[in-house]
């Protein structure tokens, strides 16, 4: 912790060791999903997360994501969660409705269940688009899970102390 003009602060915590990550992976867009995925479990490595607290589960696709999270959520085994995979838009409505409904399901299953969910889908109009983009958004999934993990535990405490 560091004080800033007397204001306790937490200082951002990047060291994953001790941290229970939960994983899951849309199969549409397979080459993105799993390009957002070595990126990412790379620098969850990279800060000392360990694979045996890593756990990858796959599902159809981004509207699926949502009641997965859900069921890893429920089950306590993890400190954060990460949604991966691309939303590509096409000639239709559709593309709208995966988004939005996806993000959203995100949203409830963190608000609902008091856990860190790092939205890691990507929504491009190409695929071109969805595959410059993987490499980068897998890094800074991996890096907003490490932070808000370590920042959800640090909130716990505090609240337990005090």
């Amino acid at each position: 912790m560091a004080y800033y003009d007397n204001i306790l602060e937490f200082e951002t915590d990047m060291n994953g060791s001790d941290l229970r990550i939960g994983i899951v992976m849309s199969r549409f867009n397979v080459d993105v999903g799993e390009g957002l995925l070595g990126a990412c479990t790379a620098e969850l490595k990279k800060h000392s997360v360990l694979e045996s607290n890593i756990l990858l589960i796959t599902v159809p696709g981004a509207l699926e994501v949502p009641l997965a999270l859900q069921k890893m959520a429920l089950s306590d085994q993890f400190d954060v969660l990460i949604a991966l995979g691309a939303v590509v838009r096409g000639d239709t409505y559709h593309f709208e409705v995966v988004s939005n409904e996806s993000a959203r399901g995100l949203m409830s299953v963190q608000i609902e269940l008091d856990i860190p969910i790092i939205n890691g889908i990507l929504t491009t109009e190409t695929e071109d688009q969805a595959i410059a983009r993987m490499s980068q958004k897998g890094i800074e999934a991996a890096q907003a899970a490490l932070e808000m993990g370590n920042l959800h535990i640090k909130l716990d405490d505090a609240s337990d102390d005090g």
